[in-house]
């Protein structure tokens, strides 16, 4: 078998490093998606994505005329022995007012761990008129063994809110957070 000729090699070694760049590009975009889809559902509302921080209420007058009711749904991510609910199931509010839900943690576990409700708003085109002012969700939260902790949520609906939509679904999911080490949860 003969050897390839300068040219051949100097081929293959261009077709190499097109390829290594191809695929450094295609990683570096995957990568990328995960932020960018997040900021984009957080801006536009898609998938029921609500801002990750406190929202500043302006000075949007009350509409009397219509109400909306807010259902409040939780659930607990597998590995977070917690239970957390809604102290309320629904509570009704007027666009534009200033409501307040409670809602219960309790850790079940035997252990100090911590946990982050992460909350998306269906449907999601309601999404970005709910405006959270406080919320537990904006951070992670840390409860000792068999501790029960109430936090609040105090939120306002866009009097923009579109006509047809009278009903909102708030759902938390409680995630586990924090570093295990040696069976000792770090903060």
């Amino acid at each position: 078998m003969s050897r390839p000729s300068l040219k051949q090699r100097q081929d293959i070694a261009r077709t190499v490093r097109r390829s290594l760049l191809g695929l450094a590009l295609m990683v570096g975009f995957t990568i990328a998606l995960v932020p960018l889809y997040d900021v984009f559902c957080e801006i536009t509302g898609l998938n029921g994505k609500t801002t990750s921080t406190a929202q500043v209420v302006g000075g949007a007058p009350v509409d009397v005329s219509r109400r909306i009711e807010v259902q409040f749904v939780t659930q607990t991510a597998t590995g977070l022995a917690w239970q957390l609910d809604a102290k309320q199931a629904s509570v009704w509010v007027h666009p534009g007012e200033v409501a307040l839900a409670t809602f219960s943690f309790v850790n079940q576990g035997s252990s100090r761990t911590s946990g982050r409700a992460v909350p998306s708003v269906s449907p999601s085109a309601g999404a970005r008129y709910f405006r959270k002012m406080e919320c537990f969700c904006f951070q992670e939260q840390w409860l000792e063994a068999g501790e029960r902790s109430e936090m609040p949520l105090v939120f306002q609906i866009d009097p923009d809110l579109p006509q047809g939509v009278n009903k909102l679904t708030l759902a938390y999911t409680l995630y586990p957070q924090g570093l295990v080490i040696g069976g000792i949860h770090e903060q």
